[in-house]
């Protein structure tokens, strides 16, 4: 055991982060319109520069951050293999008695623990390419940030009438209307190990080292409401105006993610069916800002049942996630599948794995917009829509126990629901082995 704890621990210093930094600031660079400045600073306006950077508009401020949260936290919603697989065994009179025929699932937990004194390890690679966010499509969002209402007694003075409406001054009708094209890549490699610390209890560690690779494109212009003299724009000038830009931007960065610290314990067994409870801490060891990592605290707590009929091998795991943060619920966490023995080298694993969101979303993109002069008119601030983040994915893969006793795991994770930021497709590959 102590050899797997130090390779752990060697692989965990040798994986600092490799590349760029801050790629949640390079999302932002996408807003940013003069080197230096806050996000929707238009240097070209003068007086009116400030009117649409964050702190004058806070809706303008939940429509950034949304975009650069949603892609750090799905770094949190990446599946680890389940904590054991292979044999497992209970021992009887000194004697190991087998407690399962089939190698396991791959993202499901099963109720059997290893046995006193066993050891699990493996590793595998998990790649995605996310594509869309609440299923629209990442090479198409559409934002559209709005002018600040100003309403102060010097407007009244210049306007002479009263400022409230929503339109008054006239420039508080313009709108900064932004596309926005990611590509986002992820390669998560996992090394995990589980140790049999008594006949049933398992305890282990999980150790992720994420790549992530980005690149995004902003198309900006100006819808001005101007009459002769524009007072927004980001170069030129009132009377020549320009009123459209380009934004691009473009990083990578590897490191350890967010590392996990599990405990099974086995509460009931017999020939048929077992249960146990499971529960695991995530801790925000991956940097937050390289979407590395979450930046907060999480937890599962599962219960676990599970049945074996003969090569059929059924499982259910219920439970709760909870987050320390302001910015994502708690979820409610059910998996449902089976694994089946096809051959004595070959096993076919299956679950619907789902995430549902407890609650309303801590965070609401903000609502329609209605301007009421110089005529009644909405802008809806994004094509992103005010949805629930649940997650429902099903997962199809196969286990092949090779002639060494290492185990080869294949799996696809596939969503069929539009929550939260997904990819089409998540390939793993990897290593399994018990002793």
């Amino acid at each position: 055991m102590g050899r797997w704890v130090w390779c752990v621990l060697g692989l965990w210093l040798a994986a600092a982060p490799l590349a760029a930094q801050g790629l949640r600031d390079k999302i932002s660079e996408l807003f940013v319109f003069t080197p230096g400045q806050q996000p929707l600073f238009l240097a070209g306006t003068g007086t009116h520069q400030n009117h649409f950077i964050t702190s004058a508009s806070s809706q303008n401020g939940v429509l950034i951050s949304f975009i650069g949260n949603a892609v750090g936290s799905n770094v949190a919603s990446i599946p680890l293999s389940a904590t054991s697989g292979g044999s497992t065994f209970r021992f009887e009179g000194g004697a190991p008695v087998r407690t399962s025929v089939s190698p396991g699932p791959i993202f499901a937990e099963r109720a059997q623990t290893l046995g006193k004194g066993r050891v699990f390890v493996g590793a595998n690679i998990n790649r995605l390419k996310f594509q869309s966010l609440r299923g629209v499509g990442l090479h198409d969002i559409r934002l559209n940030f709005v002018h600040e209402n100003v309403d102060t007694p010097a407007c009244d003075s210049i306007e002479g009438r009263d400022c409230a409406p929503y339109g008054v001054p006239r420039l508080e009708n313009d709108v900064i209307a932004l596309g926005l094209a990611l590509d986002l890549d992820m390669t998560v490699t996992s090394l995990f190990v589980s140790y049999g610390l008594l006949d049933r209890l398992d305890v282990g560690v999980a150790l992720p080292i994420v790549s992530t690779s980005m690149v995004g494109s902003s198309n900006v212009q100006i819808i001005s409401f101007a009459e002769s003299t524009a007072a927004h724009f980001f170069g030129g000038t009132p009377t020549n105006p320009q009123l459209s830009t380009t934004r691009s931007t473009a990083g990578s960065a590897s490191g350890i993610g967010d590392v996990a610290a599990r405990i099974k314990i086995n509460v009931t067994q017999s020939e048929r069916t077992s249960f146990a409870l499971l529960g695991d801490a995530r801790f925000p060891t991956g940097n937050a800002e390289d979407l590395l990592g979450s930046g907060h605290f999480s937890a599962r707590l599962l219960g676990v049942l599970s049945a074996q009929f003969g090569p059929f091998s059924p499982h259910a795991n219920f439970g709760a996630l909870l987050r320390n943060t302001d910015s994502l619920n708690n979820a409610v966490l059910v998996t449902v599948g089976f694994d089946h023995v096809m051959a004595p080298w070959a096993t076919l694993a299956a679950d619907v794995v789902t995430q549902f969101q407890v609650g309303e979303g801590k965070v609401k993109l903000p609502g329609t917009v209605t301007y009421d002069v110089p005529f009644v008119r909405t802008v809806e601030p994004t094509n992103i829509p005010n949805r629930r983040d649940d997650l429902v994915n099903a997962s199809f893969g196969f286990k092949f126990l090779t002639g060494s006793g290492i185990t080869i795991v294949t799996n696809a994770l596939i969503p069929i629901n539009e929550g939260g930021l997904r990819p089409n497709l998540m390939w793993t590959a990897g290593l399994e082995y018990n002793f």
